[in-house]
């Protein structure tokens, strides 16, 4: 190759001509002569592209590679963070052909299709892209690292899902025939095995905490919940309905003949590499059974208290109560709002080689080494109250109980934490001041709740607002009014909550058109002081309440909920229904 390679045609003209990329990076001057030559023996003995030989040894970045194509190409260089993909345009190249040849469709031009490519050098490909869609293809650059994720986002299995439910279709016909399903459900080609087994690889690409199939009148919905909000996975014929609720009896060990009673089970399956753990309830409904299912990652990441967004000064005192030998810790708030996330996080924190820790739960949803983990079974009586009397008799130091479900359990916890165990547990209670008498209102003891429990942390998860989209956003009349409330009840709010700078995510190919990605905890806690502790023991609700409320002023989970927004990390709205949530 010349020093001065001769121009490639842009990619609008056609076909780009032949480059070596050793070339062009040692004439840029971006690697030495002697760097090329190391690593071009590196891939004739390993066979791995050059770029990326030069980027895991640090010679240059993978931006800097993308950008330096881009140059001697003469074509764009595409951010995948900010370009907004169109889902209908990225799925006009098949999957596979896009993961194997790293490209992606980005815009129609009319004459031509614009295709980000994170190896435009690859010619093979391009020819093999130009065939596929047969379209004339411009050409551009984008780093390497940022495909996955549109892969994933992309490439949901919408399509294959409806495809294989019409097929599914055509098998049922207007009966279903138990006894052939029974027969074929063992066949890993029958459209219902594969059917559910598409539905359950795009909830676990889409990240989705559970699956819903609901019946309808004319037709089956299948939907997705996604940070907190169900999204339509997909509408096909009610017909199929019944084979998929039969298929998921069977693989959760229900009885399939029996539709007039709810049911609940449990199994495992393994995606890819991924065990996934999935609770599965039954409900009759007027057009059929209705499936609703929870997935729980198996060996997934436990988090640390670090990193769950608790507000420093609530963190140093959570951690000073969990150093202590004794007493009860209840996290609150309603289903899904990452209570258990918030006791493993706490769990992380206690030296398991020096203690002894037992957890009772319906089911296990972390795994952590050096705990005694136990799943409750109440098919045999293995109930949460047996299970933590047994648990006494094991001398542990820390027990976590999933649930405090009912009066028996809540008075053993109570005397395991009177009598030297640290107890950490959940109820579902609307904020951090009512659960005490929630206590009371389920049998405990005055005296026992007063003794026993030494705080309450109530919780909530808001959606986060995207980082790629999010912009200001001019608060409507309803939001307006309610960030004025806010203000006027909060001394440390009140100058100018309503006129403050508001941020919202306005929809972009990060966050699939949601404005929102991830979720974000917001706490409060209630500490029992003296005063609260007779409160207790007296059963006095009214002293209880106006006490509890002076020590949460502007610490409430609205007021902490309004910080978030104050800082760009969530929506006004997401921080009202927070605030109307826990409103008296």
């Amino acid at each position: 190759m010349a020093n001065e390679p001769a121009s490639p045609a842009p990619a609008e003209a056609g076909k780009p001509q032949k480059l070596r990329l050793g070339d062009v990076l040692v004439q840029q001057q971006l690697i030495s002569e002697e760097q090329l030559k190391q690593n071009l023996d590196l891939q004739r003995s390993t066979g791995k592209k050059l770029g990326r030989l030069l980027i895991d040894a640090g010679l240059i970045t993978e931006e800097a590679l993308a950008h330096v194509l881009a140059r001697q190409l003469r074509v764009p260089f595409v951010n995948l963070k900010s370009f907004p993909l169109r889902s209908e345009l990225v799925r006009l190249l098949p999957e596979s052909p896009a993961r194997r040849f790293r490209a992606l469709v980005l815009e129609d031009k009319g004459e031509a299709l614009l295709v980000a490519m994170a190896d435009p050098l690859d010619l093979f490909a391009y020819d093999e892209l130009t065939r596929l869609l047969k379209r004339k293809i411009n050409m551009a650059v984008v780093a390497e690292s940022q495909l996955p994720l549109a892969f994933d986002r992309h490439y949901r299995r919408t399509e294959e899902i409806s495809g294989l439910a019409r097929a599914l279709e055509k098998d049922i016909g207007d009966a279903v025939d138990f006894g052939a399903l029974q027969a074929s459900v063992g066949q890993e080609g029958a459209p219902v095995v594969r059917l559910l087994q598409s539905v359950f690889e795009d909830a676990s690409q889409a990240g989705a905490s559970d699956v819903h199939i609901e019946p309808q009148e004319t037709e089956l919905l299948i939907r997705n919940r996604i940070d907190g909000v169900l999204q339509t996975q997909m509408q096909a014929d009610k017909r199929i309905a019944a084979a998929l609720a039969q298929r998921l009896k069977l693989m959760a060990g229900l009885d399939i003949s029996e539709k007039r009673l709810p049911q609940d089970g449990r199994f495992s399956l393994r995606l890819r590499d991924r065990t996934i753990d999935v609770r599965l309830s039954t409900l009759p409904g007027q057009y059929g059974e209705s499936v609703v299912m929870r997935l729980l990652g198996q060996g997934s990441a436990i988090r640390r208290l670090d990193n769950i967004h608790m507000p420093e000064d609530m963190l140093a005192r959570f951690r000073e109560l969990l150093g202590r030998s004794s007493g009860m810790v209840l996290v609150t708030g309603p289903t899904g709002s990452g209570k258990t996330t918030t006791l493993y996080a706490a769990l992380a924190e206690v030296d398991a080689e020096q203690n002894k820790i037992i957890t009772v739960e319906d089911p296990v949803e972390y795994r952590l080494p050096g705990l005694t983990q136990v799943q409750v079974n109440e098919k045999i009586d293995m109930t949460f109250a047996r299970v933590l009397r047994a648990c006494l008799r094991q001398d542990p130091d820390v027990i976590l109980v999933g649930e405090m479900r009912d009066a028996e359990t809540v008075e053993i916890g109570l005397r395991a934490a009177i009598t030297g165990h640290m107890v950490l547990s959940t109820l579902h209670t609307r904020d951090a001041a009512s659960t005490p008498f929630r206590l009371l209102d389920m049998g405990a003891p005055p005296f026992m709740v007063a003794t026993s429990l030494q705080a309450v942390i109530a919780q909530r998860l808001v959606r986060a607002n995207c980082e790629n989209c999010a912009e200001p956003h001019e608060a409507t009349p309803q939001e307006a009014a309610w960030l004025t409330s806010m203000g006027g009840r909060n001394d440390s709010s009140s100058d100018g909550a309503a006129a403050m700078r508001t941020l919202r995510g306005r929809g972009c190919s990060v966050c699939n058109g949601t404005g929102y990605t991830g979720r974000r905890g917001v706490y409060e806690m209630l500490e029992m002081d003296a005063t609260l502790t007779q409160a207790a023991t007296r059963s006095d609700t009214a002293a209880f309440m106006v006490a509890a409320r002076e020590r949460l002023r502007g610490k409430t989970l609205a007021d902490r909920a309004l910080e978030l927004v104050r800082q760009g990390k969530t929506s006004i709205a997401e921080a009202m229904r927070v605030g109307t949530d826990t409103e008296d």
